[in-house]
């Protein structure tokens, strides 16, 4: 720049800079996360709402980055947390938080809420949660924000190549069929007769998300549930997993991998990804030794038997190490447990991802 450049002009240079750059449109960079579901899922939607599902106290939180609570259902991260680690993405906010906002939004966002189920009448007792229709809506009204901030070209495209995690199914029958004896749903199906309704019923949840513009759906099966401190402490005599739960996960599963494949079939491309969460726990359940847990039939946090009583609160038992337990509280696996299922989300082979893992399809999906 020549000497008799004026201080004025330089000025002008950079406010011109300056404005052209607050006119630019925010980029999208990585690749966008969307979550829908459960507690094994919440990252803290509950927090806000009136309910009594909600993690957002001590210990929940122990081992978490902050040592705070933050409304996940574990000791330290969960594993929409984990999944984002595995795609290189910073974590989903939940989507009441009021810092999801701007430039936050391109992340991606957390739509789940702890004690919903596939049916609306699950969870009734925890009052003010975010049933998966209304997850669904919030899907849309997020979908109109990121418009307003990118465009709706973008905003199109942000969703298509996101990546979706949808985790439901468990509350079906843990706070629903089984929540009590003679309980309505069980008056009125046999569990078989009970478990095609679920899957009817969940059948017009992915139609709707796929409608929704998600094109990439990891959809996770039912755990063992009969498995969970909780069950072994209310339903076994002798600390065993609980029959009649496992009986129900052993009929959902099969039938929402068949569903799914039913489903990609009609629509003509793997959309819809099968995650086997049964088979991925029950590998550190059965023998919790060989991953290096010292048990997967007592909590770290709960009281009773098994620890398996009640919620996880302050005044529960403790266990001073972590890592050594499968399950963190009577129903939720521990931060190293997530570890080992979202390993397997992402390396395993079809015996737990059906009909590709996830590091394939980021494999895919980066050729796209």
């Amino acid at each position: 720049m020549s000497k008799d450049t004026s201080p004025c002009f330089i000025s002008l240079l950079i406010l011109g800079l300056v404005v052209t750059l607050a006119g630019v449109t925010p980029q999208v960079e990585a690749r966008a996360f969307f979550v829908f579901g459960d507690s094994l899922v919440d990252n803290g939607n509950n927090n806000y709402l009136a309910t009594t599902a909600r993690a957002d106290a001590p210990p929940y939180g122990v081992d978490y980055p902050t040592r705070r609570a933050t409304g996940r259902f574990s000791n330290g991260l969960n594993i929409p947390d984990l999944i984002s680690e595995a795609i290189g993405s910073e974590p989903t906010l939940p989507y009441l938080a009021p810092e999801l906002r701007g430039e936050k939004l391109l992340v991606g966002a957390n739509f789940a809420s702890a004690g919903i189920g596939i049916l609306n009448d699950t969870g009734v007792q925890f009052l003010n949660i975010i049933r998966i229709g209304q997850q669904l809506q919030f899907f849309q009204q997020y979908q109109q924000r990121v418009s307003a901030l990118i465009g709706p070209e973008q905003a199109q495209r942000l969703v298509n190549e996101a990546l979706v995690l949808m985790t439901l199914g468990g509350n079906d029958f843990v706070n629903n069929y089984y929540l009590v004896p003679f309980s309505a749903r069980s008056r009125q199906f046999a569990l078989p007769d009970y478990v095609v309704y679920l899957i009817s019923e969940y059948r017009k949840i992915l139609v709707r998300v796929y409608e929704l513009g998600a094109r990439r759906i990891l959809v996770t099966g039912t755990g063992p549930l009969g498995c969970v401190p909780a069950e072994r402490a209310t339903r076994s005599r002798n600390g065993e997993c609980a029959v009649e739960l496992q009986r129900a996960a052993a009929l959902f599963n099969p039938q929402l991998v068949q569903m799914i494949t039913e489903l990609n079939m009609e629509i003509g491309s793997d959309v819809f990804i099968a995650a086997n969460a049964y088979e991925m726990n029950m590998d550190f359940v059965t023998n919790p030794q060989a991953y290096g847990f010292v048990t997967s039939q007592v909590a770290c946090c709960g009281q009773g038997r098994f620890n398996g009583i009640g919620l996880c609160t302050i005044a529960s038992n403790l266990c001073p190490n972590r890592e050594i337990f499968a399950f963190w509280d009577p129903f939720h696996p521990t931060e190293r447990a997530n570890r080992i299922i979202v390993s397997t989300i992402v390396t395993g082979d079809t015996k737990y991802m059906n009909p590709m893992n996830l590091s394939t399809i980021m494999a895919l999906d980066s050729r796209v």
